[in-house]
């Protein structure tokens, strides 16, 4: 998926295309609470500055920095970035893991999220946090190594 901007489009098309990323993005770095306001007043800024945005090499990476920024404000709640699962829910998740996820760094946890819950490549998670796909690569072999050590899961496994 492309971030830049496409010939002719508009903010709106734009905003369809990339904002769904963008949304997931922000959440996998801000939680789920912060991440959908911090993309909500990027979309917004976007669409106040389309006429500078769109000429930019890296318009959707640019609106997850300002997301990124504006979810400052708001101070994510204490407690683990990722909500219980009640145990009624048919999908079975490990109870350890959202506090196993906030023993991450910011851009290990993002990177894991982004690759292994959203199924993005590395090439769609540098595109968007401005880093190469070897950094991605690194944050997400980091992170998938201090997730098995917090489970006591083995590589194998």
């Amino acid at each position: 998926m492309s971030t830049k901007v496409l010939a002719g489009e508009t903010f709106t098309e734009f905003a369809r295309r990339i904002g769904p990323r963008l949304r997931q993005a922000l959440i996998a770095r801000q939680g789920p609470e912060v991440g959908p306001e911090a993309a909500a007043e990027a979309l917004r800024y976007g669409w106040e500055n389309w006429d500078r945005i769109q000429s930019m090499d890296n318009p959707a990476g640019y609106l997850y920095r300002v997301g990124q920024s504006r979810g400052r404000k708001h101070r994510r709640p204490a407690g683990p970035l990722l909500p219980n699962i009640p145990t009624e829910h048919e999908l079975w998740v490990e109870p350890a893991l959202p506090k196993a996820l906030d023993g991450l760094s910011v851009k290990q946890r993002t990177a894991v999220v982004l690759v292994h819950c959203f199924a993005w490549t590395y090439d769609e998670v540098g595109e968007v946090l401005g880093v190469g796909k070897t950094t991605v690569q690194n944050h997400v072999e980091r992170g998938m190594a201090k997730l098995r050590a917090a489970l006591e899961v083995d590589s194998d496994d």
